[in-house]
């Protein structure tokens, strides 16, 4: 029997995506639904991979200090999570202070994103804590739905280009798509749940939030004349590839939990 065909052109990479996107889906359920220390190790982890890719791609041949700068950024990111007081910003903003302490291209904009890294990290682990697995399950629902969507509504749609100058391939059909694929997220969850209405336009403002957080690493990459934050998932590039999104909606979430009560949002 002759192999299956391989896919090609802009379909190329789609089924490295899909089996790489499988193993982490089903890596990431049991962790949410475990929850407390063994979602923490998980979170605590990928920040800390996360913070290495961004060290690394910014200061290319310092491989070394951005592994000591990764492992400063899983030490603060537990004290955070363990001392849970405003002191616990202070330690968030570690990782930041290393890289702007130390030689690298862009410090500032290095400094920035790591801060949005550990607040993504922080956020995600207190979010899981306080809405329980339902929030976490909507917010990387929202994610996936508007990365998804997007994706295919791009390449099949394709049309005027969402943001050229930093990401090219990103399109307005398949940013649009994502936002009403986060919306049909928001409408199931207040379906099967009786959560508020105020969820349905609430889950496009995070998609697109997301999709800024897409953007934003994309930003990083160009400065850093990359394709990809690293290697180590197949199809996917590296870590923050694959959770630039994550990191977008989840900083806007907890911002937006200091004005509004979004937990509610689900009838908790």
């Amino acid at each position: 029997m002759d192999p299956a065909p391989v896919p090609s052109g802009k379909w190329a990479d789609l089924r490295t995506r899909i089996l790489s996107a499988v193993v982490m889906v089903a890596v990431g359920a049991v962790e949410i639904w475990l929850g407390g220390l063994a979602f923490a190790v998980l979170v605590v982890a990928l920040t800390g991979v996360m913070i290495w890719e961004l060290a690394t791609m910014t200061a290319p041949l310092e491989r070394r200090s951005a592994l000591v700068v990764a492992g400063v950024a899983g030490v603060a990111l537990v004290a955070a999570l363990v001392l849970k007081t405003e002191v616990a910003v202070l330690f968030l903003t570690v990782p930041s202070v290393a890289l702007l302490l130390t030689p690298r291209r862009d410090q500032r904009l290095a400094g920035g994103y790591a801060l949005a890294i550990m607040l993504a990290g922080y956020g995600l682990v207190e979010l899981r804590e306080i809405g329980g697995t339902q929030v976490i399950l909507w917010l990387v629902a929202v994610v996936v739905a508007s990365d998804v969507l997007g994706y295919f509504a791009g390449r099949m749609l394709g049309g005027p280009k969402f943001w050229p100058a930093i990401s090219p391939k990103k399109t307005w059909s398949g940013t649009v798509a994502g936002w009403i694929g986060a919306a049909l997220v928001g409408l199931v969850v207040v379906l099967a749940t009786g959560a508020s209405w105020a969820l349905v336009p609430f889950s496009a403002l995070v998609a697109f939030a997301g999709q800024m957080g897409d953007i934003a690493e994309s930003w990083v990459k160009r400065r850093a004349g990359v394709k990809d934050a690293s290697n180590l998932i197949p199809g996917h590039g590296g870590a923050l590839d694959r959770f630039d999104a994550l990191i977008g909606a989840v900083v806007v979430v907890m911002a937006l939990r200091l004005v509004l009560p979004v937990t509610g949002l689900f009838g908790g």
